[in-house]
């Protein structure tokens, strides 16, 4: 195993330590020592520093001299984001006046460039604009000491007490407000960050270790290949850490997720290739560069100019590094991450810099039953025959975090004989097999809950809940329950921007179930995303009364699907087809069609084509005109064409349709609790 020699020093700097070597500051906290120094401030602080941002916080109080310094100064004048903490004592303090006035006059030189977010603790707006005795009385005693000063000082408290901020009584919880603000922050910075869904139970010392092995206040280039089982919980780390040090970086960020799945077709890796061009350049569109080679030499240039942080998760073959990183020279400062099943993808050939190796640690047995009791029990531990229990089911789950999670999820509620019968079952599962653990939890399901599980696993992981919501109300799965149960065992996970995340683990774990329908006729597998194999199906002359999806995404020559084709996928719900058409008279063709994606589409060539069942639409990049038969289509769909421009409406700004939804009576009500029931989820 290789290791970079240990930093000599924590990443985050000291203040002090680094506004002496002129390091610069997203985020000044102005606060009050006295006030706020273990309490609202330090959370803040401390919580802005683990989510990456760069933050001066210096004690009003603990300045050796009552002047600005010069290293204050640079912290004002090189922030971005200023943040106040107005709390009762504050105007008492004449640093934090002084502070304040200098924030104010910087914005204002900084033509909207920086913003000042004021937080209000205990204490009022209309008391910091000196309207009221509780800041009025203490403003009044520096007029005698500080009679130069005391004007700004007024103009700059009258003008910061007129912007919206938080306001934090007493008796409520900062910890909520803490992260309204740092989200805030986030948002205004505009720092990538990864959503992050898992319980971080025991990474601690593990994102420590790393973070000073990639030391990024060292300008040489620093590679790192996290390995280990599934499941262990290296996607985990890699997105703490890639939280942690995005802001170094000035937007030149990209994490690749499920590397491994997406090199199943040649056009997922071009998508991933553009995606990470897309991500380090910052702008433009990456659609002209048509293959992969032309995608790669911007890539090439790309890493060779620009300092980049980039995560390559779940890699499992050698060639996955060389088409997204290549042997390219990388800029000074750069960082890869790499994460992997296998060790030996590692061990690539690269001109100048080797890729270290990190083994991910398992979760020791303390840690380990701590993270099954949140699941299991809310994080209460249990006792008694509970206790017992829960210690034997762990020690067999080797600890791997997701199947900690997926069975203590399982167990939540469930009575004292439901418990034994799982210790029973688990010990019946060869040793460290993880994905028969998870098959427990999936056999607990019912079957539309497996249905929904399947969707995701084969189809529908990174999409956005509400459009599969759509289709699956109306097929009939029940989606409210169905999401709320697979979110409750930790088979799923909806991030903040509304995506459905799934493990990778329980990816292969659900495409493993499709194949096992039928490991030797594909017309029996209910779901094909491989496109050889999906277009293998379309070709055969025989009815296909299981398959339900097919995902067919190629690269190079268009599909064509003919009326004939379409007509022997009688239970088809689901398709997504990328550069194909259909042509022929489809006017006897029944469709069941519920969600339809075409990406790249070319000419519409069908006749007579009524999709009567469609729920979800998406198509990309083609436009619409009134005399086109793809235009015919969409208007005889049950769909809201209302947002749509033909080409008689506007002749310049063609309609470009990106997605839309049925707004169908059959799942209208349904979908509209969903939007309340699932918001926590």
């Amino acid at each position: 195993m290789h290791f970079l020699p240990m930093a000599n020093s924590e990443v985050g700097m000291s203040n002090d330590a680094a506004g002496a070597s002129g390091g610069s500051y997203q985020v000044f906290l102005s606060f009050r020592g006295s006030d706020t120094r273990y309490g609202f401030t330090d959370f803040l602080y401390h919580d802005l520093v683990d989510a990456g941002v760069h933050v001066f916080k210096e004690d009003d109080e603990l300045r050796i001299d009552k002047a600005i310094g010069e290293n204050l100064l640079h912290a004002i004048n090189n922030s971005i984001l200023y943040i106040p903490i107005f709390s009762r004592t504050y105007v008492s303090s004449r640093q934090c006046l002084r502070d304040l006035a200098l924030i104010v006059d910087n914005v204002s030189k900084s033509k909207d460039k920086k913003s000042i977010l004021p937080i209000f603790l205990d204490v009022e707006p209309e008391d910091v604009k000196l309207r009221t005795p509780l800041y009025s009385n203490a403003f009044e005693k520096h007029k005698e000491d500080f009679p130069k000063e005391v004007e700004a000082w007024r103009k700059a408290l009258a003008e910061v007490g007129e912007i919206k901020g938080w306001n934090v009584k007493k008796d409520q919880s900062q910890v909520a407000i803490v992260k309204l603000v740092v989200e805030k922050v986030l948002e205004k910075l505009e720092i990538k960050r990864k959503s992050m869904t898992e319980h971080l139970v025991g990474l601690d010392d593990q994102v420590k270790h790393l973070t000073k092995l990639l030391d990024v206040d060292h300008c040489d280039v620093r590679l790192i290949g996290i390995y280990g089982k599934g499941g262990i919980g290296k996607t985990t780390l890699a997105k703490v850490i890639f939280n942690k040090l995005s802001s170094h970086f000035e937007k030149c960020c990209s994490f690749l997720e499920h590397v491994r799945e997406s090199w199943l077709t040649k056009e997922g890796m071009v998508q991933l290739q553009r995606k990470l061009l897309f991500d380090i350049v910052g702008f433009g569109s990456t659609e002209h560069l048509l293959d992969s080679e032309q995608v790669m030499r911007r890539i090439g240039d790309t890493l060779s100019t620009k300092k980049v942080l980039v995560v390559l998760d779940d890699v499992d073959k050698k060639e996955h590094i060389n088409k997204l990183i290549g042997g390219y020279s990388l800029h000074l400062g750069s960082r890869i991450i790499i994460t992997t099943r296998n060790k030996i993808v590692l061990n690539v050939e690269r001109p100048k810099d080797e890729i270290l190796h990190y083994e991910m640690l398992k979760m020791d047995d303390v840690l380990a039953l701590r993270l099954f009791c949140q699941h299991a029990f809310g994080g209460e531990f249990p006792s008694g025959i509970y206790h017992e229990l829960s210690s034997k089911i762990v020690s067999i789950m080797e600890g791997l975090p997701l199947a900690i999670e997926v069975i203590g999820s399982l167990l939540n509620g469930k009575d004292k004989a439901f418990w034994k019968e799982m210790l029973v079952r688990l010990k019946e599962v060869p040793e460290e097999d993880i994905m028969e653990m998870l098959m427990i939890s999936y056999d607990n399901l019912d079957r539309h809950q497996q249905h929904i599980f399947l969707d995701v696993a084969c189809f529908l992981f990174n999409e956005n809940k509400t459009d599969a919501i759509y289709m699956w109300a109306d097929c009939r799965f029940y989606p409210i329950r169905g999401l709320k149960v697979l979110t409750d065992r930790c088979l799923i996970k909806i991030l903040g921007n509304d995506k459905i995340w799934m493990h990778d683990q329980l990816i292969d774990m659900g495409r493993h179930i499709i194949h096992q329908e039928s490991p030797f006729n594909l017309e029996k597998c209910s779901r094909l995303w491989i496109a050889q194999e999906a277009l293998e199906i379309i070709r055969t002359k025989k009815r296909k009364d299981k398959v339900q999806a097919l995902k067919i995404f190629k690269c190079g020559d268009s599909i064509e699907i003919t009326n004939e084709e379409f007509e022997r996928l009688q239970k088809l719900r689901f398709l997504q087809l990328h550069r194909g058409t259909f042509v022929g008279d489809f006017s006897k063709c029944h469709s069941n069609l519920r969600w339809f994606s075409w990406h790249s589409p070319r000419d519409f060539r069908a006749n007579n084509m009524y999709l009567d069942h469609l729920v979800v639409c998406k198509f990309d990049t083609i436009d619409f005109n009134n005399d086109s038969k793809a235009w015919d289509l969409i208007k005889k769909t049950p769909l809201d064409t209302s947002n749509f421009e033909s080409k008689s409406d506007k002749t310049e700004n063609k309609g470009k349709a990106p997605a839309w939804r049925m707004s169908k009576e059959s799942c209208t009500n349904e979908v509209e609790q969903v939007s309340d029931q699932l918001r926590r989820l």
